[in-house]
């Protein structure tokens, strides 16, 4: 049965029955009818949007889109008592669109991002670093030939061979270290009185 008491103990028409018949009426040329139909059924389509998790504003982009869509396909709805079950599965399909589209769409908050992201290091921290090598190299071409060549050997390898050096530097392998102490003191010195280049 489609009727049901309300407050007064009168019998009420259902908005199934309150939908059919404005729909039936607006069909007939009642242009004020569809505002009944908009009254009768927007109430149920908000229900049924909202129970797929939108919130209020994606809630209302949907039952207007549903409306939309009504407005422009209603004379494909050949069977009034149709007319609930056609609004109900419009809504069902635009909210269920909506949500996929909202999740491929989600913010991601910075932490979220930040665990699942390469470390990089800042394009603050590259220019920093690029300035202080250039500055530190800068000073290394002050010195004279003996030193740039022990510095670099020791800046690019790891564990370097202190034979095969001394051979290469023409210098004693028991001098490769005191060398290389005076070379960095002279970089060192270099930097501090701004004399690189």
């Amino acid at each position: 049965m489609s009727e049901h008491r309300g407050a007064g103990g009168q019998l009420e028409e259902s908005p199934w029955d309150k939908a059919r018949g404005a729909f039936v009426a607006w069909r007939a040329g009642d242009a004020t009818a569809v505002d009944d139909l908009v009254s009768a059924m927007t109430p149920v389509l908000w229900h049924v949007v909202r129970a797929y998790g939108h919130d209020r504003e994606s809630a209302e982009d949907v039952i207007q889109a549903t409306w939309l869509g009504f407005v422009r396909l209603h004379q494909t709805i050949e069977d009034p008592q149709a007319v609930a079950s056609w609004l109900i599965t419009s809504a069902r399909r635009g909210a269920a669109a909506h949500a996929r589209t909202a999740r491929r769409a989600a913010p991601v908050e910075d932490e979220t991002l930040a665990s699942v992201l390469p470390d990089e290091v800042s394009a603050e921290t590259v220019a920093v670093l690029d300035d202080e090598a250039s500055r530190l190299w800068g000073a290394v071409t002050t010195l004279d030939e003996r030193c740039r060549k022990l510095l670099r050997v020791i800046a690019f390898m790891d564990r370097p061979d202190y034979h095969s050096l001394s051979q290469d530097l023409d210098m004693p392998v028991g001098s490769i270290g005191p060398t290389r102490a005076r070379c960095l003191a002279k970089v060192r010195t270099a930097l501090t009185t701004g004399g690189e280049r």
